[in-house]
């Protein structure tokens, strides 16, 4: 059945994440398409202009299948809120937050989430001296998909890290959590499932993200169950206290043999969840019964409205 709303999607971007949100957005638009609505597919680019005569007239709601810089980060949101166009997901200031992770990480632990001790500094001290005993994890301020992210567990890992670093002079550290991949998917006000996510080796980097075999997908997370409950409470918490909209994922390491009794570490919050075919939150929601069309019909049916 044809339903009256035109949904524009906005993909591509110009930041590494680039090819994931154009297979995000494809998909996308070929499920609204399948479901009924009327679909717009926009490849965005710097060109700021082209995207507003693009968005005219104004769709009923954009989908925004962008990820990382620009796309996830406030930006992009901050458009869409000047033009008074509903969008899915989370608005300028939580995206900004969930983005930005040492800001997110200081939220969190005024909320009682653990976090894995961390600290930001200049990348030149860390080439001087180890910033903590090894193994711990250099990441970007602001990037998503696990990119630049790196275990540094010898010296050659980080001559490796430097020589591919990209990201600014300023870099996080945090300590290095010895445990399980459990991600959780929050719908509305609802977190509603958690999976685990075993590489084939390594961490689960942009590689094993995207890359078809590279990673085992368990779902529901083989947790005990007052384990399983604990961190869909926390990724709800996490949700909230960034103010999310929408749909959000939460991503953790599970530790059940910290003597301190921590079972769970918040690494962070995305709040444009992947849409390709490997994508978690999609994969969550089916197998609680929500179908990937209509995953899509509750995310346009119920935008973040302008204010």
């Amino acid at each position: 059945m044809k339903k009256t709303k035109t949904i524009a999607v906005l993909m591509g971007g110009w930041n590494g994440e680039r090819e994931v949100s154009l297979a995000s957005g494809e998909k996308v638009a070929t499920a609204l398409e399948k479901a009924g609505y009327q679909t717009i597919s926009i490849d965005v680019s710097r060109d700021l202009q082209k995207l507003i005569e693009k968005l005219k007239p104004a769709p009923d709601v954009v989908f925004n299948a962008l990820h990382g810089r620009w796309g996830e980060d406030g930006h992009i949101q901050g458009v869409l809120e000047i033009m008074k166009i509903p969008y899915t997901s989370s608005g300028v200031m939580s995206s900004a937050l969930a983005m930005n992770k040492p800001t997110a990480k200081t939220l969190f632990q005024a909320a009682g989430i653990h976090c894995p001790k961390g600290f930001v500094t200049d990348v030149e001290a860390v080439l001087k001296k180890d910033p903590m005993p090894k193994p711990y994890v250099l990441k970007p301020l602001e990037e998503g998909s696990s990119i630049g992210v790196a275990v540094i567990q010898t010296d050659e890992d980080l001559k490796k890290w430097h020589k591919n670093w990209k990201y600014g002079s300023r870099v996080m550290v945090e300590e290095y959590i010895d445990g399980r991949e459990i991600q959780v998917a929050v719908i509305g006000n609802a977190a509603i499932g958690a999976i685990e996510i075993k590489p084939k080796q390594g961490f689960y980097d942009y590689e094993a993200k995207y890359t078809e075999g590279k990673a085992e997908h368990i779902m529901p997370a083989p947790l005990p169950e007052e384990d399983y409950q604990e961190v869909l409470d926390l990724a709800l918490k996490a949700h909230n206290c960034l103010n999310c909209f929408g749909v959000s994922r939460a991503d953790f390491r599970y530790n059940n043999k910290n003597e301190k009794g921590k079972r769970f570490y918040i690494l962070e919050v995305n709040t444009q969840p992947g849409m390709t075919p490997l994508s978690l939150l999609p994969e969550i929601a089916a197998h609680q019964g929500m179908p990937f069309e209509k995953l899509l019909e509750w995310m346009v049916e119920n935008p973040k409205c302008p204010d």
